[in-house]
């Protein structure tokens, strides 16, 4: 299948929706060609590369949070993460919100109504199997726009426990879910720092009868220790389970990449 054409969109708004989560809407002539219903799936932010003859981009990956319908035509809302320090893009087959200090989040701070991005995309999104018997929701700060979909999505009458890294209680939400879906906040100030924090909160969680479905995203360390949680312990295979990094700490999309790379031949 071909890959869609790259698109112009419109900046519409920004908003803080926490004091480290800051949203931008998107809409206007572009984005008509946008296919419908895309809440969760991904696109890729695209930035030329300053002085670059050859043309090359800079591509950051980013989570659809809301697709709507509004008065001023279609819209869509991506959530940056704004805390923390040095250059740590998520890329990720699902999307990553988090490109602190680099191309993608500088742009969203300063980005003004009337601004275009160019935006790839979108790609596949990343849900829990509505038919498990319960569910077992799992990530950090650059996962919560796939995880308010996947709550949202979820049938009214499902359990389960969404268990969320913050980096303050101030980045708590209001997420809609269903009543019988506990939901968790772990604070973590320094993400990325604390690989147990996040792990350690899933490890102790009372383990559900029937079959589950496990949906997990966060930082690439954390996500491994996860992983061995889940297959070792919880011997969950791939129906199951639904597993990735958004993000290393340290290091840029395109270097994660690599790394995700090399620990899918290893953990296959």
């Amino acid at each position: 299948m071909n890959r869609p054409a790259p698109r112009d969109l419109t900046v519409i708004g920004k908003t803080y929706v926490t004091p480290n989560m800051l949203r931008v809407t998107l809409g206007g002539d572009g984005i008509a060609s946008f296919p419908d219903d895309q809440a969760s799936a991904y696109v890729k932010l695209i930035f030329p590369i300053d002085g670059d003859e050859k043309g090359r981009v800079i591509r950051r990956t980013y989570t659809v949070r809301h697709d709507r319908i509004t008065d001023q035509g279609r819209q869509i809302d991506i959530d940056f993460v704004m805390h923390g320090t040095g250059d740590h893009d998520a890329g990720h087959d699902a999307g990553n919100n988090a490109d602190h200090g680099g191309p993608a989040s500088n742009w969203a701070v300063n980005c003004t109504p009337g601004d275009t991005i160019t935006i790839g995309g979108p790609g596949p999104k990343k849900l829990v199997d509505p038919t498990a018997d319960w569910f077992l929701i799992v990530g950090d700060m650059t996962a919560l726009p796939a995880i308010s979909v996947n709550l949202e999505t979820l049938p009214s009458d499902a359990r389960g426990y969404a268990i969320i890294e913050i980096a303050s209680e101030a980045d708590m939400q209001d997420l809609t879910r269903p009543d019988n879906v506990t939901l968790e906040w772990v604070i973590n100030p320094n993400p990325g720092t604390n690989a147990d924090a996040l792990p350690d909160v899933v490890a102790k969680l009372p383990w559900g009868d029937g079959r589950p479905s496990v949906w997990a995203a966060c930082e690439f360390t954390a996500m491994k220790k996860l992983r061995d949680h889940f297959r070792g312990n919880r011997g969950l295979g791939k129906d199951d389970l639904y597993i990735s990094s958004y993000w290393k700490l340290g290091i840029n999309e395109d270097n994660h990449k690599v790394v995700k790379a090399e620990d899918a031949q290893t953990a296959a």
